[in-house]
């Protein structure tokens, strides 16, 4: 019998802090219950699987072997500017000039994450 993804963890410094961005990136409120100086926090995601931060004590040292990527609603590139804006960082632009490619960020702890392209720039280019 096959196996299901109930959560998605990320190690980091302070839990309540990087799930508030993560909150903003998409969407999805924080529960009441979890509050700033908690071990663990985290936010639902689609199909009931949960993004959930855990309090360690060592900082991020080398490049992620896992990682998220996101699909905006929005144009790739209006949702990098609006990330940038929520506190993540350019890491990698792999954006080609005709319009293909994605963008390497990091979350303000350091998490890289890549943003790809809307299902409608996708679909105007296939």
């Amino acid at each position: 019998m096959p196996s299901s993804v109930l959560h998605v963890s990320v190690d980091c410094a302070d839990p309540y802090t990087l799930c508030q961005f993560w909150s903003q990136v998409t969407g999805k409120p924080i529960p009441d219950g979890d509050q700033p100086g908690d071990y663990e926090v985290g936010i639902e995601l689609e199909g009931g699987i949960d993004l959930l931060f855990l309090k360690v004590p060592e900082p991020k040292t080398v490049k992620n072997r896992l990682h998220v990527c996101l699909q905006p609603d929005d144009p790739r590139d209006e949702e990098v500017g609006r990330l940038l804006g929520l506190g993540a960082t350019l890491v990698d632009d792999r954006r080609n000039p005709d319009g293909t490619g994605w963008a390497v960020l990091a979350d303000p702890e350091g998490n890289e994450f890549c943003v790809l392209r809307s299902a409608a720039e996708r679909a105007a280019t296939s």
